[in-house]
């Protein structure tokens, strides 16, 4: 499936000058032009193979610099497709110093029973400034915050290069080496990523190699003056296979060279930048041209192929690296290991949960109430196991498009508001005692309102003002990593819904990873903004059950019904209980 391997493409650095290698298979000649030959151009000797090459004693670091491709009369002049740094979208690559002083810096793990994702956007994330984008150094004044949070794993949006007027949140991509200097550039990345392991926190990136940018401005669009059909050249198909919701850039999986394009961006993220893991965006385009699972017909198998390199490298470099599919089409055999023909991925995101939380919880109105797909999302399993799927109540995409934040959407205009508060933090429960890997969406757990956007940075006053909230969120977290020694259960696979009720709109489920005192979990949900007296229900031993967990507590909000839901007895496997309206109790025995 591929030859071997070409080393020190692009800029690199050596002891005395620098080296640069660029892939142009179809110029006749090129050349090398910077601020080290006064823009001059000094030719580059092809290597026999599509590479060009040229060593400068007198190139240095922090030098801009492009490359003149020659095809036939045409005369081009290029960006490093490999820049780590260019000086703006239409300005020149920069020669940029890769060392860094890590320290005893090392990559973090948690297991995936443990993981809690924050999903973070950097530019909006901590604006100092509102007239200015957010940066890795601001972000870096948080680490404390999403710390005592609970927050182990830090999922960062795209942060690559990016025309701001085209797409801010990062995902039509332009330079995938290159780290967008609104953000602080490449330097102020390397130091979150190392504050943010000094805290125990993961880090994962959203990568895009499904598509990159759509227009013909894009830098590697005809990179060497050759196209056929009009179509992108070198590092894109050139026929049907271009096409993309985004654009006609999807690129040439069946080409060596692009491939290691790409496996030497994951090796760049995981090794040089001690990223931890990866989120590939869309990878149902990777693998089939019409974004559908179960397609033959339409299925690239030079995109699946490429899907597990990905995570054969990514492995390699980190054992321990967590790499997680973006895949609408739900396919079992992006998890399955490479051996039995998988894509060997740890996990993948679970699309379709958002619709279930808000079907349940966009009304109390108990013919407004819809289970069934919540149920359903409960208890799915990809591949079996269903710790190996991300569950969330927003994410950036389930938040826009269109739509909003869940709180928005439940309470336009009043996403701050009681009924609001209620059920975010009713969202917040399901979430924490779901099978799965749960993930917020930054902003989610102080009820920041709207849709999420690029423009409008979090609003860190509502930190204080739904305080009550935000500890909501500490407890559920603690009692998902099984904190305090109470509920292990949540830290395990199993569930087993053992009763719905659809005419009060009450759900109750099993948590166990062992089971026993200590271990077995009983969540129970009321959606309804009906109370019940002497509720009756099941649960898996006799003795004393003890409310961990209480929505209706107004410690969370002052305005919440503080509903006291005392111990309960059981007997004979039967409890019963005097059920608050519109609320979420987790129950479990002392440990033995």
């Amino acid at each position: 499936m591929g030859r071997k391997t070409k080393k020190e493409v692009g800029a690199v650095v050596k002891s005395r000058g620098v080296s640069f290698r660029v892939w142009a298979p179809f110029a006749n000649a090129v050349g090398l032009s910077g601020t080290f030959n006064e823009w001059g151009e000094t030719p580059m000797e092809s290597e026999g193979d599509g590479y060009w090459f040229v060593e400068l004693r007198e190139a240095a670091v922090g030098q801009e610099y492009k490359y003149i491709i020659h095809n036939g009369d045409k005369v081009i002049k290029k960006n490093d497709p490999r820049s780590l740094t260019i000086t703006t979208l239409a300005g020149n690559s920069v020669i940029v110093e890769t060392s860094f002083d890590w320290q005893d810096d090392k990559h973090v793990y948690w297991p995936r029973e443990k993981q809690i994702i924050y999903e973070l956007h950097i530019g909006t994330f901590n604006r100092l400034d509102p007239a200015t984008s957010g940066t890795f150094e601001s972000a870096i004044q948080k680490l404390d915050y999403l710390h005592d949070l609970g927050v182990n794993t830090i999922e960062l949006m795209p942060i690559g290069n990016m025309m701001v007027e085209r797409e801010w949140w990062g995902y039509t991509p332009e330079y995938i080496y290159s780290v967008e200097n609104l953000y602080g550039g490449r330097y102020q990345l390397l130091e979150f990523i190392k504050a943010a392991h000094q805290k125990g926190i993961m880090v994962i990136l959203d990568v895009v190699y499904n598509h990159f940018a759509t227009d013909q401005e894009l830098n590697m669009w005809q990179f060497d003056g050759w196209s056929e059909n009009d179509k992108g050249g070198i590092y894109f198909y050139n026929d049907y296979r271009s096409s993309t919701p985004w654009g006609d850039t999807r690129p040439d999986y069946g080409r060596p060279e692009v491939r290691q394009f790409i496996l030497d961006n994951v090796r760049m993220w995981l090794w040089d930048c001690h990223i931890d893991g990866l989120r590939v965006d869309s990878t149902i385009y990777i693998r089939n041209l019409a974004g559908q699972n179960d397609d033959p017909a339409n299925d690239i198998a030079d995109g699946w192929y490429l899907l597990q390199r990905i995570n054969t490298v990514a492995k390699k470099i980190n054992p321990q690296s967590f790499v997680v599919a973006e895949d609408i089409g739900i396919n079992d055999y992006l998890l399955k290991p490479v051996r039995e023909g998988g894509a060997a991925f740890d996990a993948q995101w679970e699309v379709n949960f958002p619709e279930g939380i808000r079907a349940a919880l966009r009304s109390s109105e108990p013919e407004d109430i819809h289970l069934d797909t919540l149920i359903d999302q409960l208890k799915r399993r990809f591949d079996g196991d269903p710790l190996r799927r991300v569950v969330y109540i927003d994410s950036h995409d389930s938040a826009a498009n269109g739509s909003g934040r869940f709180s928005e959407l439940i309470a336009p205009k009043r996403s701050g508001g009681l009924f609001a508060r209620e059920q975010s933090v009713i969202a917040a429960a399901i979430i924490m005692t779901t099978p799965g890997i749960p993930m917020i969406l930054n902003g989610q757990e102080f009820m920041q309102g709207g849709s999420f956007n690029d423009w409008q940075g979090l609003d860190w006053n509502k930190v204080e003002k739904h305080a009550g909230i935000v500890e909501a969120y500490k407890h559920l977290i603690a009692l998902r990593q099984n904190s305090y020694g109470l509920s292990a259960g949540l830290t395990g696979p199993n569930i087993d819904i053992f009763h719905v009720d659809q005419v009060n709109k009450v759900l109750v489920y099993r948590r166990w990873l062992n089971g026993g005192p200590g271990d077995d979990v009983v969540v129970m949900i009321n959606f309804s903004n009906i109370a019940v007296d002497n509720y009756e229900f099941y649960v898996p031993a006799n003795g004393i059950w003890r409310v961990r967990f209480n929505s209706t507590w107004n410690g969370y909000s002052e305005d919440f019904k503080n509903i006291i839901v005392n111990d309960i007895p059981a007997n004979n496997n039967k409890a019963s209980l005097n059920l608050p309206a519109s609320c979420a109790l987790i129950l479990s025995q002392d440990a033995v």
